[in-house]
């Protein structure tokens, strides 16, 4: 089973340029977009603010990792209304035996914080191992 988180990059630079309700609609439609792209059996939940996770079963890290990649380019490939270019960061971290619920989100996040603070509109893969 593999996590992705994702957060929508310079959000708050949407909402202040284009007003709140835009913000919402880039919301609305970023979910529809990827809802579109997830399996049936995959969960996509909001987060909090313009983060969103995609919990995969059956999914190992390397397909994850590509499905993490689509979704990416799926976002950046196709404007938005009223607000154009739109990009997203992703974590991605496989659940590993025996690790808890806020370790293996923990590594997710921090995959995500890589993918951001190298530049944004990344996906990271978390190859850290849990002891």
């Amino acid at each position: 089973m593999s996590l992705l988180l994702l957060d929508i990059d310079h959000f708050k630079m949407i909402n202040d340029t284009h007003d709140h309700l835009a913000g919402d609609q880039v919301l609305i439609e970023l979910t529809r977009r990827l809802g579109h792209q997830l399996r049936a059996v995959d969960v996509l939940a909001r987060w909090g603010g313009e983060e969103f996770v995609i919990l995969m079963p059956h999914c190992r890290a390397t397909q994850a990792l590509h499905a993490a990649e689509r979704l990416r380019a799926l976002v950046a490939d196709q404007s938005f209304p009223e607000v154009g270019a739109v990009t997203t960061s992703f974590g991605v971290a496989e659940y590993q035996a025996n690790e808890s619920d806020h370790a293996w989100i923990k590594r997710a996040d921090d995959a995500l914080y890589a993918a951001k603070s190298r530049g944004r509109n990344r996906v990271y893969l978390s190859t850290r191992q849990i002891e």
